[in-house]
């Protein structure tokens, strides 16, 4: 069916689970292949040990190059990208799916809807960690806490079409070791012609926001709202206000923005910005 995409770096306690969880709540087999970072904390043995297939780099390369590197093995047709410390809500796979088959065509972006302990689509505490969390709690009250099917969605876990994927290249390594990378991922879309960038509110998955991957968070997110800058000439702020139209109700396909004083207002900012910037 899908083949799920999923880089780790020493977080192997947060590995299973989300592997567990996929396996125990989807409706179809799926092709899963991780990018293990280092792995001193015994993960390529597990791997190993259960026959998964992956792919490793000695130090921890970034969640750009880990993917990267991880889809050159998928085999289907689908690429869902996902985080080591996510757990997929059960018939997360056939929400999506009927989606995929309600679209009939192959250029969209589709995320799901994440649950967290204090931010996300919907809030909702099942664990801020995992030894605090309740799988119960979650399996018992996930299809009675809802948001809505949204636009502009940016977040992981996502859908594209493998023949897209190889088309853009993938993510961009100069986003490494992550920030930013989804927003310039939705722009290299964007600039192919996709308009659907739908988020699923029944594709749910629980997000324990680990931060296992990335150290100095502060510096890291500034330098990745710097090189999307750079890139495209406006900020991310920008891009998923006028654009993607993020977290706002979905009603079909995107258009182009909306050209008004507001947007040569805000446009201005940028272009000061980007100015300060060299």
């Amino acid at each position: 069916m899908f083949s799920i995409l999923i880089p780790t770096y020493n977080n192997i306690e947060y590995l299973k689970l989300c592997l567990k969880s996929i396996k125990k709540n989807s409706k179809f087999n799926h092709e899963i292949i991780i990018h293990i970072n280092e792995g001193a904390d015994g993960t390529l043995d597990y791997i190993k040990k259960n026959n998964l297939t992956y792919t490793f780099s000695e130090k921890n390369i970034g969640l750009c190059s880990s993917i990267n590197i991880a889809s050159k093995l998928a085999t289907n047709n689908y690429i869902l990208y996902a985080h080591d410390d996510m757990y997929f809500c059960p018939d997360w796979d056939e929400y999506l799916n009927n989606e995929v088959k309600r679209i009939k065509h192959d250029k969209f972006y589709l995320s799901g809807t994440m649950i967290e302990p204090s931010s996300g689509h919907i809030v909702f505490n099942c664990g801020e960690n995992i030894k605090e969390f309740d799988e119960n709690k979650l399996l018992n009250n996930y299809s009675k806490i809802n948001f809505y099917d949204h636009q502009g969605s940016h977040f992981a876990p996502h859908l594209v079409h493998k023949n897209l994927w190889d088309k853009v290249g993938g993510f961009s390594e100069e986003f490494n070791p992550g920030i930013g990378s989804d927003p310039d991922f939705n722009m290299k879309l964007w600039v192919e012609g996709v308009r659907i960038f739908k988020g699923i509110n029944n594709f749910k998955v629980y997000h324990f926001s680990s931060l296992t991957t990335r150290k100095n968070l502060s510096l890291i997110q500034n330098k990745g709202d710097k090189t999307f800058l750079k890139k495209w000439g406006i900020t991310t702020k920008f891009f998923k206000k006028y654009y993607l139209r993020s977290k706002t109700k979905f009603y079909g396909p995107l258009k182009e923005p909306k050209i008004n004083f507001k947007y040569f207002l805000d446009l201005l900012i940028c272009k000061i910005k980007l100015i300060f910037i060299f």
